[in-house]
């Protein structure tokens, strides 16, 4: 037991520099604190789909990238008295947008289904989007 208490001291004292100065310190804390230039806005929209999806069929692996497609695109603007304006035309439950069928309208947004694919679509946060009829 002891000489495994003295080897784990030896490697820890080994594994960890002694010798760093406060000076050195600074100067990286230094660097850590400066501005890094990022990468410029126009190179990720034009950047492809960096994820790719493995499909393993017969002990063969396929990879699959994703492409763009149009229900990417899917926006809601408005929501008024339980219809929805998606991609500039109103929509009620169970109506098709694109390949998506309607199948739920709350208060600041909407539920749309493809089979087992679910994609919710959300109102901006500002408050002068929600529009609120009352009948008397």
């Amino acid at each position: 037991m002891k000489k495994i208490l003295l080897m784990f001291i030896y490697v820890t004292i080994s594994v960890y520099p002694q010798n760093l100065s406060v000076d050195q310190i600074q100067e990286m804390i230094k660097k850590i604190h400066e501005k890094r230039e990022g990468i410029k806005l126009e190179t990720l929209e034009t950047t492809a789909e960096p994820f790719v999806r493995l499909e393993k069929e017969n002990n063969l692996t396929t990879f699959v990238i994703p492409e763009k497609n149009e229900e990417s695109k899917l926006s809601l603007h408005a929501i008024v008295n339980n219809k929805a304006y998606i991609n500039d035309s109103w929509k009620s439950v169970d109506d098709t947008v694109m390949t998506y069928t309607l199948k739920y309208i709350g208060k600041r947004g909407v539920v749309l289904r493809n089979g087992n694919h679910i994609k919710k679509l959300f109102l901006h946060d500002k408050r002068k989007n929600f529009i609120s009829l009352e009948e008397r």
